[in-house]
């Protein structure tokens, strides 16, 4: 009989996983809570709905340009001194974010909330691959994802209720306690474990990486204005262009570069990472979108939009138990590329929903989303890691982590602009066809990310 190459958990790693659970729950409850207060963030700050975006972007991207220091700080400073300043700055963040009175201040707020985030979940992540096992590793990533969609389970209702019975502010507020809680737990139980040979940073290699990924989103977030000036889009592309080839040479030539270019030799990791970005340039926009939708174009009050979300929660849920089974029956290169276009299909059929939709239809229509989209996650973020040796597997972690936020920051954009362009297409009265063709956009978009997966080796395990 054939042995799994995946095994159940130890008990004796529990603690450390419930503990990298609670950074996951933190980030992931912050990122969804929000989702449903925008239109009434957008009311209290004279602000149109549609442009909110920046909220989110800002959180976001902020992640994704600190998250490449994640490994080279944890390296320094080890796990447990590192995991508590993010749960730390993270909570005092939030709090500032309470106490903003501007559009302005609330996204410099949401910055300094992102660099808190950019160590929370990436550091975690690095945890389990530094503990754990490999034969345990994804039975560990599904684990600790289980409390973590516990946040988007209860986010978005939590935020309807929030700014609907009380004000937005306390949607940041909620925070607080739970990281007063992790950053105890973090100091009683989480190893001290710090690499004694790390290499120095190299902030040449930073550089040049922040300015291809701050260009490319300013980018974007310069085409959702209603007329972009041609001059200033092609600056920010030349910038982005020119940075990241200039990158590409100084990789090749410093083995110490902050991403080393050896680590793309690995075929599983090179076609995870390049799948996980397409992939997740569609779905990044959903939890941004959908709550919106629901509010603006079907008119439910935020409590009602928020709990709309809680079958999408409990689908990614439900199946966490049942993916690596489903692995190690079909392997990861059938389930990724079979899944990637359940996802896309998924997405386009939001362009279906309108205010003459069954209530009990959208409830199975966001719960069936929430299955696959849990088996896209977990998939393609195991089978970009699990083949990383000990060394390598800091460098691939931060990756990954900076290949998540940036793609969802650009996804959320490039929603934006879709969103845009067919609101002026189309005008305002017609707002929901708006957001039927873009919802279609996505959806493409990701099922063409299925030709990435199917490079993969067959039975892949």
């Amino acid at each position: 009989m054939k042995t799994s190459k995946h095994q159940p958990i130890e008990k004796q790693y529990r603690a450390i996983l419930w503990l990298v659970a609670i950074g996951f729950f933190m980030q992931q409850l912050d990122s969804t809570i929000i989702n449903t207060a925008l239109p009434q963030i957008a009311l209290n700050l004279n602000e149109d709905p549609l442009n909110m975006h920046g909220i989110v972007v800002a959180y976001v991207l902020a992640m994704a340009v600190t998250i490449p220091i994640s490994g080279w700080v944890t390296d320094k400073y080890g796990l447990k001194k590192t995991y508590f300043a993010a749960i730390i700055l993270f909570s005092t963040a939030s709090v500032a974010c309470a106490l903003s009175h501007s559009l302005t201040q609330l996204i410099v707020a949401r910055v300094f909330q992102g660099i808190g985030g950019a160590l929370l979940q990436p550091v975690g992540r690095l945890t389990l691959l530094k503990v754990m096992p490999k034969t345990q590793l994804l039975a560990a990533l599904s684990f600790v994802s289980i409390p973590g969609l516990i946040g988007p389970l209860i986010g978005p209702s939590l935020g309807g209720v929030l700014v609907e019975w009380t004000s937005w502010h306390w949607i940041f507020l909620i925070n607080v306690p739970i990281g007063l809680i992790g950053a105890i737990f973090t100091l009683k139980i989480l190893p001290d474990l710090k690499e004694d040979n790390f290499q120095p940073f190299d902030y040449l290699g930073f550089i040049l990486i922040a300015t291809t990924m701050l260009s490319l989103s300013f980018l974007l977030e310069h085409l959702t204005e209603s007329r972009p000036q041609m001059t200033n889009t092609l600056i920010l592309l030349g910038f982005a262009v020119i940075a990241a080839v200039l990158y590409y040479f100084h990789a090749k030539r410093k083995p110490t570069a902050i991403f080393a270019a050896d680590i793309f030799n690995v075929r599983s990791f090179r076609i995870g990472i390049l799948g996980n970005f397409f992939a997740r340039l569609g779905n990044g926009a959903i939890p941004f979108l959908l709550p919106l939708m629901l509010q603006v174009v079907l008119n439910l009050n935020p409590t009602i939009a928020g709990l709309m979300m809680i079958p999408l929660a409990l689908g990614s849920m439900l199946i966490k138990k049942y993916i690596t089974r489903l692995v190690d029956r079909f392997g990861y290169r059938y389930v990724l590329t079979v899944n990637t276009v359940f996802v896309g299909l998924g997405m386009m059929s939001f362009a279906l929903l309108s205010t003459s939709t069954p209530i009990w239809w959208q409830v199975i229509h966001f719960f069936l989303f929430g299955v696959v989209n849990s088996i896209q996650f977990t998939t393609m973020n195991t089978v970009s890691i699990k083949d990383l040796t000990h060394q390598k597997a800091g460098q691939g972690n931060s990756i990954l982590s900076v290949v998540q936020q940036l793609s969802m920051s650009m996804g959320i954009a490039l929603a934006s602009v879709a969103l845009n362009t067919f609101s002026q297409m189309y005008g305002k009265i017609h707002i929901l066809q708006s957001f039927q063709y873009t919802f279609v956009c996505l959806g493409l978009m990701t099922c063409a990310a299925s030709f990435i997966f199917f490079r993969l080796k067959a039975k892949t395990i």
